[in-house]
């Protein structure tokens, strides 16, 4: 490990919910946060330290995302709505993380 290099840069965690509406609802109600971006398929809640995305099981999976501007490189990126690239990637115990170009 690089120690001159500077710390990966996590931009948010996301979880699998049934209802985005329903559970916009539930975080905003009991937690001080903003809603960067709301659908029916998804939405982006930030906190102070990071954001945390609401998803459906049939859009991603549970994940983290890092941040990662050399996925640009790779012929398997893929693109969100918002134009944010992405590849998916599973650590040794099967963990989905989300490499994304940017921050979100």
């Amino acid at each position: 490990m690089d120690h001159k290099k500077p710390l990966s840069f996590i931009d948010h965690l996301a979880i699998v919910v049934d209802n985005i509406s329903k559970a916009v609802g539930y975080y905003c109600l009991h937690f001080n946060c903003k809603v960067k971006y709301q659908d029916s398929s998804w939405a982006l809640l930030s906190f102070s330290n990071i954001n945390l995305a609401l998803v459906t099981k049939d859009e991603h999976p549970n994940h983290f995302a890092i941040v990662d501007k050399k996925i640009n490189k790779n012929k398997d990126i893929q693109f969100h709505r918002d134009g944010i690239g992405y590849l998916y990637i599973q650590d040794p115990d099967s963990n989905y993380i989300e490499l994304i170009d940017r921050k979100s």
